[in-house]
This record gives structure tokens, C-alpha cells and sequence, in this order.
């Protein structure tokens, strides 16, 4: 994106541009893709149905977005605020995943641990406490009894594990049950206002870039209906765009649903009154980017400490549980 809005911001043509990046000398895969994309071009196809027939990697509201700039004339501006777009996206992944890792081996690290003691050593401990003929803790012997249901039965857990994932996942894939998992994931604690933000910080963003490029505010939303991948924001974004269509102001329409925050309605109401709605966004646009920055600070630095404060509760409940069984039998033992 970068590369190819550098040579049309240069004065080049598209296919020209594309005919550039086609003969590159590295053996990239941006080669085949451009290649594959003046195809198109030259087949008759619009610029943005080329992209989505290059690769899947254009997303919807990518070739969405170019589209409203072939609609507009601005395909080089489209290009460059999306190479912003996916740049800061890339970054904040980039810091998410690291962040990650490190809480990431310390859960592996737990789970190794436990299953090596609950297959090898517990059934030789339990050997050895069982002969003392004492009866033990209630706590040891939950573990033993969870260690030999493990050990018996690992096979139809793991079997159950695999059908309810792949229930799950086809549950949620269409119909009311996507409906329902798209709803219900912008209400979980951790995931929820993250995925809000990042709804805000998109929608605003995209709006914005869509009415400064002469695009209609009816046009701007269907496009990013469209893009819009949860099927729940889905129908609230066509809500607030009928609402629009019958003549309500886009500021009552957005408060009409109920989700999005009163600031941002303050703001676009500011922005219809003063007659610059998509400046008013684009500053909203950046406070969100700031907001989103800062709830994924968060959320990874409290992952962190969470990952391992649960490693280290099982862990610390193995051990209690063994020692209390461990001391109560050498209490029994003949002096």
C-alpha cells in the first residue's frame, strides 16, 4: 500500500505503478499480486474488484475504502491514510503479541509441571500413602481421585473437548448463533471494551476519511456496514443509516442506539452544526486511537501477572494438598 501510493503520489499512472512494483527484482510476493491486480485492470475491472481478486488479504473494508476513492478521484489519499491505518494496527498487534509470550510460556511451562506430576509422581506418592493405611486429607484425596480420573479417562475428555470447540465454532459461524457470539463478545470483561474502542477508533476513522473525500454520508455508511465484520454492529450501523435516510441527523441517529458513547454524539453534533462533520471526526478518530493505546497497555500488562498468578494457584494447591497428606501420614507413623 505504501509502495504503490508512493508512485501515484509521484505522478505515475496506476498501471504504470503496478507495472513498477510487477518488476521488482526481489522475489516477493507483492510481484504476483500486481501483477495479477493490472490483470484485472486491463480486463476492464475496477481497481478495488482487482485487489479482492489479487488476494485475500485485502480485506472488505480495504477494497471498500479504495472504492470510495475511485468514486471520489483520491485513490492515492485513500491509499495513504489506510498505509497509516494498517501501519498503526500492525504496531499495536506487534506489542499485544509480545507482551504475550512471555505469560504465554509460563502458563505452558505450569501445565507441563502438572502434567508430569500428576502422570508420573502422584500415582508413587499416592503408592506410598496409601500403605500407611491412614485416611487422608480431603484435599489429597480429591487429587488422587482427579489424577486417576485424568489418567483413565484422558482419552474422552480430549474427545469432548474437540466436539464442544467444533460445535461451538459452527454454532457461531451463521445464523442467530453468529448473531448471538458477536453480540456477546463486545460484553466480556477483558474483550469487550477492547473490541469497542477498536470499533470507535475504526468507525470514525473511516467515516471521517470517507466525507473529506466528497463521498455521501448514506454511501460513507453502507460502506462501512459492509465492512464491518460483526454481524451485530451489522444491524445497529443499519439502523443508524435508516435512521439517516428517513432525515434524522447522524448525531440522534447514533444516540437512538444505545451503544455508541455520549462524547462521540457530542462531537458529531458539533460537527453537523459547524458544518465540518468530517474534521469533527477525524479528531475523534485520534482520540481513539489514544484510548485504544491505552486499554491494550492495559489489558497486557494485566495479563501478565493474571497468567501467572493462575499457574501458581494450581501449582500451589498441588502442593498443599500433597504435603498436608505427606505430613499427616508420617504424624502415624510408629515412634
Amino acid at each position: 500500500t505504501e509502495e504503490l501510493c508512493d508512485l501515484l503520489e509521484a505522478g505515475l499512472k496506476l498501471d504504470r505503478a503496478l507495472q513498477v512494483i510487477e518488476q521488482r527484482q526481489d522475489k516477493s510476493a507483492l510481484r504476483h499480486v500486481a501483477a495479477s491486480a493490472r490483470q484485472s485492470l486491463r480486463e476492464g475491472a475496477t481497481f478495488s474488484a482487482a485487489l479482492k481478486n489479487a488476494s485475500p488479504s485485502f480485506s472488505e473494508l480495504y477494497c471498500n475504502m479504495v472504492k470510495a476513492g475511485e468514486a471520489s478521484g483520491t485513490v492515492s489519499k485513500i491509499l495513504r491514510r489506510q498505509a497509516e491505518f494498517l501501519a498503526m494496527m500492525g504496531e499495536l498487534q506487534r506489542r499485544v503479541t509480545s507482551a504475550l509470550i512471555y505469560p504465554s510460556v509460563i502458563f505452558a511451562a505450569g501445565i507441563a509441571l502438572l502434567a508430569i506430576f500428576m502422570t508420573f509422581l502422584l500415582p508413587q506418592l499416592t503408592s506410598l500413602l496409601t500403605k500407611s493405611g491412614k485416611s487422608l486429607p480431603l484435599a489429597t484425596r480429591l487429587l488422587i481421585g482427579a489424577s486417576e480420573f485424568f489418567g483413565a479417562y484422558w482419552w474422552v475428555i480430549l474427545i469432548v473437548l474437540v466436539v464442544f470447540v467444533l460445535a461451538f465454532r459452527q454454532y457461531t459461524s451463521k445464523g442467530d448463533g453468529r448473531a448471538w457470539w458477536d453480540r456477546a463478545k463486545l460484553q466480556l470483561p477483558l474483550l469487550g471494551p477492547l473490541l469497542r474502542m477498536r470499533f470507535y477508533a475504526q468507525f470514525t476513522q473511516t467515516l471521517s476519511t470517507l466525507l473529506n473525500n466528497d463521498v455521501s454520508l448514506m454511501q460513507a455508511m453502507q460502506l462501512i456496514r459492509n465492512a464491518t465484520p460483526n454481524v451485530h454492529l451489522q444491524d445497529l450501523l443499519e439502523g443508524v443509516a435508516g435512521h439517516v435516510q428517513d432525515g434524522a441527523q447522524l448525531s440522534r441517529a447514533i444516540a437512538r442506539a444505545e451503544f455508541f458513547p455520549p462524547t462521540l454524539v457530542d462531537i458529531v453534533q458539533v460537527g453537523e452544526t459547524t458544518g465540518d462533520l468530517g474534521a469533527a471526526l477525524e479528531r475523534s478518530a485520534k482520540n481513539y486511537d489514544k484510548q485504544l493505546s491505552v486499554v491494550i497497555e492495559r489489558l497486557t500488562a494485566l495479563v501478565q501477572p493474571l497468567v501467572i498468578l493462575v499457574v501458581a494457584l494450581f501449582v500451589g494447591l498441588v502442593a498443599y494438598s500433597m504435603i498436608t497428606g505427606i505430613l499427616q501420614t508420617i504424624q502415624g507413623l510408629p515412634r
